[in-house]
């Protein structure tokens, strides 16, 4: 698969294996990406599954002005963001006290093995929503600043800053939890 935009494009034709593909491609980072917002596994779960079936039902037209991962992940951001204006009077749960069931998976327990994952993750945690979302997008997912504009609707200067801003951001929090450096 090139980058989606060709089983999406198959899907629309007619051919349901198009969207499966799209599907198994993306699910796992786009819940992540969705996870980052939400700060609940479940719930990003659920909310992936609405942007998939935003795709199935509605059938969005893909101009291609962007990569189709940019695209997706930005209707994922909207979904998302509609949920957050929605639920907003229920409090969200930091994800040391969420409990699993132990016959669940959990698919960002399995990412994050070791232990200085874990404590870039809860350092992550601990940044502004906005300076977490760049850092996410940029360093987990690979895309570009140009791409991180487009999902965040903001310039490619904004996404510079903001990137710069972060990263500052994150070293003193790594810092403060008592993260070392190697020499």
């Amino acid at each position: 698969m090139d980058n989606g935009a060709s089983s999406y494009h198959r899907f629309l034709e007619g051919d349901d294996e198009g969207l499966h593909e799209i599907i198994c491609e993306y699910r796992t980072g786009l819940t992540l990406y969705i996870n980052s917002f939400v700060q609940n596994i479940h719930t990003a779960e659920e909310l992936m599954e609405d942007t998939f079936a935003e795709l199935a039902v509605r059938c969005p037209k893909y101009s291609g002005k962007s990569s189709f991962k940019t695209w997706l992940y930005a209707i994922g951001r909207n979904i998302t963001a509609k949920y957050l204006r929605k639920h907003t009077k229920f409090s969200i749960i930091p994800l040391e006290s969420q409990e699993y069931l132990a016959d669940e998976e959990n698919i960002e327990g399995n990412y994050i093995k070791s232990e200085q994952k874990v404590v870039l993750h809860h350092a992550l945690h601990n940044l502004k929503p906005e300076y977490r979302q760049a850092l996410y997008l940029v360093y987990f997912e690979d895309f570009n600043n140009a791409e991180v504009a487009l999902i965040m609707k903001k310039s490619s200067r904004q996404i510079i800053n903001l990137l710069y801003n972060a990263k500052n951001a994150l070293k003193k929090e790594l810092e403060r939890g008592g993260f070392e450096y190697e020499e």
